[in-house]
């Protein structure tokens, strides 16, 4: 009998598995959730969200009509069945239909991203996050921030997990207290030497649409980000190790550069 393995999974990304002379076949990147939060600094944090891989293809029935609707971003209760170290599954619930959307390259990145970033390099940081708000003022997104300059490539790993969205996340669900699906985006720009994590709070409000549409990630307005709903932004500062303070607001603990301690988006990575 083959060895299994249940539990709740982010589907982090679906892509051609990575072999020598080409690509192999489809599976997916999976990331199995904690039953509780992680404490980063147990020694054991960083093995937390370690990714692991499920074979894409080969489905039939009920169980193939499931796999098949699995977007990025999509949390699962399964099961997987592993032979000869390659995984299956053998069980699939859909819990959640978060969606994650990966784009690289990207030409006009929108300016609330460049700005922060400037002023985070001011403050000689690599990281840092800011608070998005809607033209009424009310905070729609988390946007974190990562270095990607010569000789590291952080897009692909966050894309293959071995840099973990999955906290980032967590963060805002905290903070906003609930779990409702959101819309994550891993963004590139062509003309900057950084990554942006978006996570935007309503994964099919106006904001998610807008970018979608803005990068060709799928259905959305025919509207650039400039004209809707991202119209200020609230550039929190980057202190090191904050801890949570109950802010329910889903901002990265946003505060004016002179006000103390701020929220890190690497505290719980």
């Amino acid at each position: 009998m083959n060895p299994t393995t249940t539990g709740r999974f982010r589907v982090h990304d679906r892509r051609s598995r990575p072999v020598d002379g080409g690509d192999g076949p489809p599976e997916f990147v999976l990331v199995e959730l904690p039953e509780g939060p992680v404490d980063p600094t147990d020694p054991d944090a960083a093995e937390a969200y370690d990714p692991l891989y499920a074979t894409a293809t080969g489905y039939e029935g009920e169980l193939g009509d499931r796999i098949a609707d699995l977007d990025p971003g999509t949390v699962v209760d399964a099961t997987l069945a592993w032979e000869d170290g390659t995984a299956r599954f053998a069980e699939v619930t859909v819990v959640r239909e978060s969606r994650f959307r990966f784009g690289d390259d990207v030409q006009g990145m929108f300016e609330a991203a460049v700005d922060a970033w400037r002023g985070i390099r001011a403050d000689g940081e690599a990281v840092g996050s800011v608070t998005t708000r809607s033209t009424d003022g009310e905070p729609n997104g988390a946007l974190y921030l990562f270095a990607d300059g010569p000789g590291t490539d952080t897009f692909a790993e966050l894309r293959a997990a071995r840099i973990p969205v999955e906290p980032l996340v967590d963060r805002v669900n905290e903070n906003r207290a609930d779990d409702a699906p959101r819309e994550v985006f891993v963004l590139r720009p062509a003309a900057h030497e950084f990554v942006a994590v978006y996570v935007v709070f309503e994964r099919d409000g106006m904001l998610a649409r807008t970018v979608r549409d803005t990068y060709g990630l799928g259905d959305g307005l025919a509207s650039g980000l400039e004209s809707t709903d991202i119209d200020t932004i609230e550039t929190p500062g980057f202190e090191r190790s904050e801890p949570d303070d109950g802010n329910t607001s889903g901002e990265p603990n946003g505060r004016d550069r002179d006000e103390g301690p701020k929220f890190d988006p690497t505290d719980r990575l």
